[in-house]
């Protein structure tokens, strides 16, 4: 059975305030804050009917209601108003995105630093699986006599800048030549492929092969490393939440954010979505936090790179976080990078 128009503005309105203030809501309150036109007696009898759907819940007899898990889900599936970014908003999105940035790590933390600064919440980011990556080029420059600093552009952007050692000290022209010939070879192929492609080792001379062997080690040092590298900012800012001045929660929440995979398969949910709203995630877990975890896409030229989000108690104001991370996703994915675009081989 659906439920009634009466019903939902009800849910709206034990949301709104249980949001506000963490306060348990009386019928009082629903009827001076949010619907006046219905008596109090009304809105106790849909309140009780509301509690026995699953919808509310009542910590103490004499206390109002609280919303469940469920009216979270309702409230953001259909009852949740759409709100603009605030303007004190932008400006904190601008002043983490107001320099270029290239270098995938560097997104991923003042993507996280931007969120959790807004919020006053535990900012997420996370990189999709690298591997997929497809090499732009590489350019490798050389920084002493023995040693050279190599780049790896790729669809997603700028990988995390390796260094080269040499035994000997190799003229600069070598290392023009070698970013030329290597980028020729390696572009349009994935990181995985690279990795793994005898196909493409065949075709490296001897001239070379040890520039090449170093960035394909470094291209598998950064596969490993980030097949479970979560950015995390804020933690502590969860201390500040009236959920977790209890102890016992406060640990949960925390061991959660330690184990990166179960945190990752709690935020991961579809890939396919933009934006994804996960109340409750691992509720049928024993020992886990009642938390929810909000997510936008990352893309960048039409690629996706990973997620970033929020998590924190399911108390959170999801309209204002929503459209914090769509403006975030639409600012990520404008970035300049100055890469120059390669057909896929």
């Amino acid at each position: 059975m659906g439920l009634s128009e009466r019903k939902e503005k009800i849910i709206k309105a034990v949301v709104d305030s249980y949001i506000d203030t963490c306060e348990p809501v009386s019928s009082a309150d629903i009827q001076a804050n949010h619907l006046p036109s219905l008596c109090t007696a009304t809105i106790r009898n849909e309140l009780a009917s509301l509690e026995e759907m699953g919808y509310l819940d009542q910590p103490h007899t004499s206390a109002g209601r609280v919303p469940t898990a469920d009216a979270y889900r309702l409230y953001v599936e259909k009852l949740m108003p759409t709100r603009k970014i605030t303007s004190t908003d932008v400006a904190i999105v601008r002043k983490y995105f107001d320099h270029k940035i290239t270098e995938i790590g560097d997104m991923l933390r003042s993507t996280a630093k931007v969120i959790s600064e807004i919020t006053n919440l535990t900012g997420i980011a996370y990189v999709s699986d690298i591997s997929d990556a497809v090499i732009d080029n590489i350019k490798i420059v050389k920084l002493t006599p023995t040693s050279a600093l190599a780049v790896v552009v790729t669809d997603r952007g700028v990988l995390k800048d390796a260094m080269l050692s040499t035994t000997d000290d190799l003229p600069e022209e070598y290392y023009r030549s070698a970013s030329a010939f290597i980028s020729n070879a390696f572009a349009g192929y994935s990181i995985g492929r690279i990795c793994s492609d005898d196909g493409i080792v065949e075709r490296i001379t001897d001239e070379y092969r040890k520039v090449f062997d170093t960035i394909v080690e470094v291209l598998k040092n950064y596969i490993s490393e980030n097949k479970r590298n979560v950015v995390l900012e804020g933690s502590s800012k969860l201390l500040e939440q009236p959920e977790y001045s209890d102890v016992g929660k406060a640990k949960e929440m925390f061991a959660l954010l330690e184990s990166k995979e179960k945190l990752l398969g709690a935020a991961s949910g579809d890939s396919d979505i933009g934006l994804s709203v996960n109340i409750a995630p691992c509720k049928d877990e024993k020992g886990s936090p009642e938390c929810a975890i909000v997510t936008a896409n990352l893309t960048k030229n039409g690629v996706n790179i990973g997620k970033a989000g929020v998590i924190g108690p399911i108390r959170m104001d999801y309209s204002r976080i929503v459209s914090v991370l769509e403006y975030i996703e639409k600012t990520v994915d404008e970035l300049p990078d100055g890469k120059s675009s390669r057909q896929k081989k």
